[in-house]
């Protein structure tokens, strides 16, 4: 089938949606379909892909009202489960109605449906392609990764405040990677880097750059306020690099309702405190290395491959 996936157009093309997008047409192509990343015209395609329900919603109702016996599957983002179904609810909730399957990037999304649209659900965890082998860390100093691009819903300054509350001799130092979608989020993380020694903020970076930090450092944090299924997460856990993560479902539904590195979301001073045991007890760092490598099967490439395969079966 010719397939086409409509993603929303971004100012950069480093984004979340953008990633998946590249990389369900590569899996459409091992399945012998032809994948079309926003085409001039979806008209053309045997089946719709829209990543986003209410920022896509124009393309699904056009495809719909066009080719009512053509599939259309909607992607579900964390903006689209936590923050437009309440906002914009009814070009959302008309996405959801026109699929013929939605698709959930973490096991905790039906929570957040309601409950007329769950038996249209059907769950794919993003996969990464991470490092065979770790890099020794420097023995000098603690890293800590954060990667997301500086806005909202990341909360993106929450790991470099938690390390302004760490003792004097703290070994800790955060690296950000991501871009600023606005210039005064620039300005922040420069404020930040000039009164906060323990902070450095290295802007938007190739994919590879990502994964080459990813090998040396100790720990990532990923502090978001919402989150569709972060494929950093994946990224992270099939590159042996343990994770701290707020406590939303959208990191539940990856890690597992049970992974000890969890805090609050927003929650400096517990996160504060999770930095700080990381550092100083080997046994927990180990722990939450272990309880990563539990769930390094649900991110293999082989497996969402299948999964996508399966969900085009269903529909044909």
């Amino acid at each position: 089938m010719r397939i086409a996936i409509a993603t929303p157009i971004a100012a950069t093309r480093r984004t979340g949606n953008r990633a998946t997008a590249t990389r369900w047409a590569g899996f459409l192509g091992d399945l012998g379909h032809e994948a079309l990343i926003n085409p001039p015209s979806t008209l053309d395609a045997d089946a719709l892909i829209a990543l986003h329900a209410w920022r896509s919603a124009g393309a699904v109702a056009q495809f719909r009202a066009a080719y009512p016996n053509r599939p259309v599957v909607v992607v579900l983002t964390g903006t689209d489960l936590y923050h437009f179904l309440a906002s914009e609810p009814e070009a959302t909730l008309r996405s959801l109605d026109l699929a013929d399957r939605l698709v959930g990037l973490h096991d905790e999304v039906a929570r957040a449906l309601p409950e007329r649209f769950r038996p249209k659900l059907r769950v794919i965890h993003q996969s990464a392609r991470g490092r065979a082998n770790r890099e020794a860390p420097d023995p000098d100093i603690f890293e800590v990764l954060v990667v997301g691009h500086l806005r909202p819903e990341k909360d993106p300054f929450r790991t470099a405040r938690a390390a302004r509350h760490l003792r004097q001799d703290s070994r800790i130092r955060v690296v950000h990677l991501g871009g600023a979608h606005e210039p005064a989020w620039a300005e922040t993380a420069r404020t930040e880097m000039q009164e906060n020694p323990r902070y450095v903020w290295l802007g938007d970076c190739p994919s590879s750059r990502v994964r080459r930090h990813m090998a040396r450092v100790r720990l990532m944090v990923l502090s978001s306020l919402m989150e569709g299924g972060a494929n950093v997460i994946s990224e992270a856990v099939v590159s042996g690099l343990p994770v701290l993560a707020s406590r939303i479902d959208g990191s539940v539904g990856l890690l597992g309702p049970d992974y000890p590195g969890y805090f609050p979301p927003s929650d400096t001073n517990a996160l504060a405190r999770l930095l700080a045991h990381a550092e100083d007890e080997p046994a927990f760092l180990g722990r939450l290395t272990a309880a990563c490598a539990e769930r390094e099967p649900l991110f293999r490439p082989e497996r969402e491959r299948d999964k996508l395969g399966a969900l085009l079966d269903e529909l044909l």
